[in-house]
Formats: C-alpha cells, sequence, structure tokens
C-alpha cells in the first residue's frame, strides 16, 4: 500500500484514486483520461475494469466514477454520483520572486496544498531566476491538489514586473509583504530601525477581506522597492522573527501563520 492510500484509510477516507478533470461533470457521463492519468490509475496504482476513482474539476464538487474501459492509451471512465459539493479556498494570493527551479517547484507545491487561490510569479531588481512555466507549474499544482482533497485548482499567473503588478493593484486587497530588513544601510541587515511588525500582530489588527502574501527574491527587495511598498496604503510590511529564511521556507511560514488567523484552519 502506498503511503498516499494508508495516509487515507488511516483518516476515514476514500482509497480510490483522485483525478483533476477539466471536464464538464454530469451522472453517467463517459470522460476520457489522458495517457499521463490512464498510467497512472492503472499502472501506479494497479487499477482495473469497474474500480471507483474520484473525480472534481474545480466547479462541479467531487464525484464517484468508475473505470468503464481500461485502454491503456487513453482509459475511460463513467461518472456515478456526487459526493461532495464545491467549495473554495478563502481569497488569498500568493506573489513570490522565482528562485532555482527546484525551489521554485516546492514554492507552488506547498502553496496550493497551503490553500492559495492565485499564484503569481513576480520579477523584482534582485531575482536571479526570472522565467517561469505556467505549464509545468499547472502539473504541480494539479498533483497538489489531488493529493490534499482540495476541491479546485490554483489559477498561475503569468510572470509580471512588480512594479507592473502593484501600478494595477485593486487597494481593496492587504498586500503582506515579508521584510526582513531594517532602514539603517550602516547595520547588518538594516538595524533595528524600521523593523516590520511580527506578522501574527499584523494580522489580527487587520480586519477580515481579500489578501495577497509577497516573499521576495533570495538577495531581499532593492531599497526603491520597499520605499515604494511602504508608501502604499494597502501594504503591510511584516516579520517572521529574527532569522533570515529561504525563500521557500518564508512562503511555507507566511501560508501558515494566514491560514491560522484568516484562513479555513479553524
Amino acid at each position: 500500500m502506498t503511503a498516499r492510500r494508508s495516509a487515507a484509510k488511516a483518516k476515514g477516507m476514500s482509497t480510490d484514486p483522485r483525478l483533476f478533470l477539466d471536464s464538464p461533470f454530469a451522472a453517467a457521463a463517459r470522460l476520457a483520461l489522458s495517457r499521463e492519468d490512464t498510467h497512472y490509475i492503472l499502472n501506479v496504482m494497479r487499477r482495473g475494469e469497474g474500480d471507483g476513482v474520484r473525480l472534481f474539476n474545480g466547479r462541479d464538487g467531487e464525484w464517484t466514477a468508475r473505470i468503464a474501459d481500461p485502454h491503456r492509451k487513453g482509459a475511460i471512465l463513467e461518472l456515478v454520483a456526487q459526493t461532495r459539493a464545491q467549495t473554495s479556498v478563502p481569497d488569498l494570493w500568493l506573489l513570490f520572486a522565482p528562485v532555482k527551479r527546484q525551489k521554485t517547484d516546492l514554492i507552488v507545491e506547498k502553496a496550493t496544498e497551503l490553500g492559495v487561490r492565485e499564484i503569481h510569479p513576480v520579477t523584482t531588481r534582485r531575482t536571479q531566476a526570472d522565467r517561469s512555466k505556467p505549464e509545468r507549474f499547472h502539473i504541480i499544482a494539479k498533483e497538489a491538489a489531488e493529493q490534499t482533497e482540495r476541491l479546485d485548482l490554483p489559477e498561475i499567473v503569468p510572470i509580471e514586473r512588480l512594479e507592473r503588478v502593484l501600478d494595477g493593484w485593486d487597494p481593496a486587497r492587504i498586500l503582506y509583504y515579508c521584510d526582513e530588513a531594517g532602514d539603517d544601510d550602516g547595520e547588518p541587515w538594516g538595524g533595528n530601525a524600521g523593523r516590520a511588525g511580527p506578522m501574527l500582530d499584523v494580522l489580527r489588527a487587520d480586519p477580515a477581506g481579500p489578501a495577497a502574501l509577497m516573499i521576495g527574491p533570495e538577495g531581499g527587495f532593492a531599497p526603491e522597492e520597499r520605499t515604494r511598498l511602504r508608501q502604499l496604503d494597502f501594504v503591510r510590511a511584516v516579520s517572521l522573527g529574527p532569522r533570515i529564511l529561504r525563500a521557500e521556507t518564508a512562503v511555507i511560514a507566511a501560508l501558515s501563520l494566514w491560514q491560522a488567523v484568516r484562513g479555513d484552519w479553524g
């Protein structure tokens, strides 16, 4: 038994494989699987004709289906019934500066697991890896959503420069940006003056509503970027503590704090 199936069994959930399919659902509808999903169901999960599969499409909730034709080039599933109504994740976006490929993949995966609605790669003055591959990100998000019982996939937005993102920002959405530096250029990490407030305190002081978190590049935000961000009314500078975190660690920490205070962890 795979670790994924063992975890599901321990939680009392169905151990039927779970797939995202971007197709409309209706009872008795027959849907064809891609070659990749067919390989996963038939070869990895070792399922055959008549076995159950759980499906979701981000719109129609979760459905049970049966393998009607286990053709290895493209299995056919027949929908049976809806088992969970559609729900949505909290209205939270993640903005992040891409880093090396493996770490960027991890950020997309964990953002999906932690319930982010939209993922926005942005380039900053110090971004070292400015390439973004939405197709690859979609595959990573799809697999993460399938595993974590999520009923939708996050939207993957094309990469854009931070300046342009801020120019078109809706001020009704609060932007929390993780700022590890103070304002004194003569002190390590900017000294103590101008330090951002602890993220938990800042979150608790704000009203509930649409929000976004932003994690900067490995080299931090440039002085001119910090200056502009701190001048915007919809921006909140927040601190994740006394240690300098790697970008992927900061993403997980910040999303966890937001979900605990404002999200659906309650």
